[in-house]
């Protein structure tokens, strides 16, 4: 196994991590901000769509019209990168914030499978706001499968809170 077969393997697993605990999750429970977490589904979700995109699209191959054309990226950035979950309170709806999720990681695993393994060390396209975490396009793909995880136990605590605990199938 290749590099660029790792990264889509492991983008793979996490975003599958992500569409489990939240189709697990009432849409009516998504905008519940508990103050134990002060997140909702909603602004997780929101945020998971921007920042796939930022992540591994934008950074590695420059902007997607089809993309932008889809999702009103642009409103999406400011209900959900550095802001409150309370901002994003009935602004967007479930149905249409998972379809969106699900387009961004199609085309993300498809981005990142047309890479080749030189594009990997190559630096990543400049954008108005550096990265920061990543230099290459490796790191930036491989900060996305950590964040995303990161995004995972939040949505698993909210879960908890707002609905019931993630049943792993133990029980």
């Amino acid at each position: 196994m290749n590099q660029i077969e790792l990264l889509v393997k492991q983008t793979e697993s996490a975003y599958d991590w992500v569409n489990k605990l939240v189709s697990s999750i009432p849409e009516e429970n998504w905008d519940i901000i508990p103050e134990v977490v002060e997140s909702s589904v909603s602004w997780q979700v929101g945020h998971l769509i921007v920042s796939y995109y930022y992540h591994t699209i934008m950074v590695t191959v420059g902007h997607q019209i089809d993309i932008l054309q889809q999702m009103p990226m642009k409103d999406y950035s400011q209900l959900f990168h550095n802001t409150s979950a309370q901002q994003s309170v009935g602004k967007t709806k479930p149905e249409d914030l998972k379809k969106h999720l699900k387009l961004m990681e199609q085309k993300s695993i498809s981005i990142i499978q047309a890479l080749s393994l030189d594009d990997l060390e190559k630096p990543l396209v400049p954008t108005p706001m550096p990265h920061p975490i990543a230099k290459t396009k490796f790191e930036a793909i491989d900060w996305n499968i950590k964040h995303t995880m990161w995004h995972c136990g939040q949505l698993g605590i909210l879960k908890r809170v707002v609905h019931e605990r993630y049943d792993f199938g133990l029980r």
